[in-house]
């Protein structure tokens, strides 16, 4: 018996904390910073009304009609497209490993905050604070130093990531309750703050006032788009997990318009958070799209010249970062789940043995991270996975929706149980069978394009080896597109033993569900 969500709204706030990641805390309102406010504002509607919402109902919609992970989900529209399933499992995996560093350092940072009590006006040293824990070298050469706090945290993280999700929908459903609610509390808190100091509407003009000339720049129109890609966690193998755990009464159509826009609402609202606090502190023209130097070395920064008082100071950190843990931690272990849901489907293995033993794998893996390369090998596997590996899978996630299955059957699933509010054929079909492919291609070749123009490998400006950038770069990449030949081997491997695989299509679970 497969297991269900508990209730709709823990569907609903599950897949909200996996979407709202820490990019919305940090890189969206750099993002905006950089390409005229509202402009960017106005771009990433567009981006996520034409290409972010059909491409989320598709794979939630496939996935309740075949109760599968993302393979499982590829292959029912085509056997020939299971691989494309494995894609997006090994994108969530390779993503998972670093993300999880990442958590590492914004639990440590939340560690650290009392330390701001005594660092006010003291912007150098709030700004080295992070970078002297991690004691990163800034290249691939520091392998042979830990951060023996940041394995701490790590270790931390990775618990917290399997308790969070040990007993499936039912441990999942309870925690996003709170890991939801939260952070968007801590956001307004920070809010109404920002709202109270100098400057705050200038701060704000910027975010919300449009700069239109800046649609002329053609570097917006693929970072809006990316934005809204990467944001709702599409191509990396949890929305398929999340949607097979509906119930056969869920409203899709509904459902994802929540999720998108709750998206949306919450990127806008750390985007006032950002912008007023850094107008307050005289820093407005400081921000940065770089998410990384934006919450670890810039931000720490404004915190130490929100205030005269160091122990409000402090508070406000403990606030900001314990803001982070709690998107941080929602989208660590619904990746994991992805990971987790595919493997056990598809090897009909124990649930909470394959995620405890997934866990594990990539948490001795995710120790590469907490040495004195570790930043400089994240920059280079996060380059190629976000850049290249995403990108292709949902090319292909399309392409076979579109292409290689009749695309008007998963239309008609996704409006099994809506009302008067449907998605409109005019809609989800020229998105998913030519807008969303051809726009998703666009931006894989302009990676592909600056990338021959920086000098034909990533890295060749940064500092970073052409060993470094084959092995975490090239080498990852290839080993995520060969993921499907991967797995058609073990099963191959298995079928000696006796395993035998399901691979019934759509056509063929219709009819056993009848």
């Amino acid at each position: 018996m497969r297991e269900k969500w508990s209730s709709r709204s823990a569907f609903i706030l599950a897949a909200i904390g996996s979407a709202v990641g820490l990019g919305n805390a940090w890189r969206f309102p750099g993002l905006a910073a950089k390409y005229g406010g509202g402009a960017f504002l106005f771009v990433y509607l567009i981006a996520m009304l034409v290409i972010g919402i059909p491409l989320l109902m598709m794979e939630i919609s496939v996935s309740r009609y075949t109760r599968q992970g993302a393979p499982g989900s590829m292959r029912a529209l085509n056997r020939k497209t299971e691989g494309v399933g494995w894609l997006a499992v090994s994108n969530g995996i390779g993503i998972s490993i670093y993300y999880a560093a990442v958590f590492a350092w914004v639990i440590l940072m939340f560690f650290m905050s009392f330390k701001f009590k005594d660092l006010t006006g003291n912007t150098e040293a709030a700004s080295n604070l992070w970078a002297d824990t991690i004691k990163t070298t800034g290249t691939t050469s520091g392998f042979n130093t830990i951060s023996w706090p940041v394995l701490g945290c790590l270790v931390l993280a990775w618990g917290l990531a399997y308790l969070c999700i040990r007993n499936g929908t039912t441990t999942v459903g309870k925690v996003v309750k709170f890991t939801v609610s939260l952070p968007v509390i801590c956001l307004l808190i920070m809010a109404v703050r920002g709202m109270m100091m100098p400057g705050a509407m200038s701060g704000l003009a910027k975010l919300f006032l449009p700069d239109w000339t800046a649609l002329a720049d053609s570097n917006l129109w693929v970072d809006a788009i990316g934005q809204v890609f990467y944001s709702l966690s599409t191509s990396m193998a949890i929305m398929f997990a999340y949607g097979s755990f509906l119930d056969k009464d869920s409203n899709i159509v509904v459902d994802t318009v929540i999720i998108a826009f709750s998206d949306m609402f919450i990127s806008i609202l750390a985007g006032i958070v950002m912008f007023t606090t850094m107008a307050g502190v005289g820093m407005l023209d400081s921000m940065s799209s770089s998410g990384i130097a934006t919450a670890f070395i810039i931000y720490p920064q404004a915190i130490v010249r929100i205030s005269d008082n160091g122990i409000f100071n402090m508070f406000f950190a403990f606030i900001f970062y314990f803001c982070l843990i709690t998107l941080a931690i929602d989208s660590l272990f619904s990746i994991i789940e992805g990971v987790s849901t595919a493997v056990s489907d598809k090897f009909r293995l124990d649930k909470k043995k394959t995620t405890l033993t997934i866990c594990i794998i990539e948490g001795v893996i995710s120790i590469i991270y907490v040495t004195g390369a570790g930043l400089a090998v994240l920059d280079i596997v996060d380059y190629f996975i976000n850049s290249y590996t995403l990108l292709i899978t949902g090319v292909l996630e399309m392409i076979a929706a579109g292409w290689f299955f009749k695309t008007m059957k998963i239309l008609e699933e996704l409006n099994r149980n809506t009302g008067k509010f449907k998605m409109p054929s005019w809609w989800f079909l020229p998105s998913i069978k030519f807008i969303s492919p051809v726009v998703l291609t666009g931006l894989f070749a302009w990676n592909l394009v600056n990338l021959i123009l920086s000098g034909g490998i990533y890295g060749a400006d940064s500092g970073y080896s052409l060993k470094a950038n084959i092995i975490f770069g090239w080498a990852l990449a290839a080993l995520i597109l060969c993921s499907g030949l991967i797995v058609k081997l073990i099963v191959k491997i298995k079928s000696g033993s006796g395993y035998v695989e399901d691979d019934r299509t759509w056509d063929q679970l219709k009819e056993a569900q009848q």
